[in-house]
């Protein structure tokens, strides 16, 4: 395997198995300098505590991988994520409503790790379908 695809399988596999709750499983993929841009977030620890956030939130939280391409030691992703408003999420009480946003990653990897990564989740879509923003009208 060509360390493109080996840096393309690691992201993978995070999004997958953390999505799952399967947080064990990211030692294998996430390095332990690991940090998330700009949240902040250290380690297979953090990283395992944020996404534990958002699968409170999110009842059975998916992730498709839409697409992925490489450039170096960097992969980008895009992806969709999907999954039932039904604990807090960012202050607004459960909804019981079928939530979908898409996110944005730039992975850096080193060795078949993910060294850091900068994300763009698209939480202004995902706080109007739980309504704790107004609906922008399109022109």
């Amino acid at each position: 395997m060509s360390d493109s695809e080996q840096n393309k399988a690691a992201v993978r596999s995070c999004l997958e198995e953390a999505s799952q709750g399967n947080f064990g499983a990211l030692d294998s993929v996430v390095s332990r300098g690991y940090i998330l841009h700009p949240e902040g977030v250290r380690g297979p620890e953090g990283l395992a505590q944020m996404v534990q956030g958002y699968r409170e939130a999110i009842a059975d939280l998916r992730v498709t991988i839409e697409h992925q391409f490489t450039e170096g030691d960097y992969v980008a992703t895009r992806s969709t994520l999907t999954g039932r408003h039904e604990g807090d999420l960012m202050g607004t009480a459960p909804t019981g409503r079928d939530v979908s946003f898409s996110m944005l990653t730039i992975s850096r990897c080193h060795d078949g790790k993910i060294e850091e990564e900068w994300e763009i989740a698209d939480t202004i879509s995902l706080l109007q379908q739980v309504g704790a923003l107004p609906e922008v009208a399109q022109a």
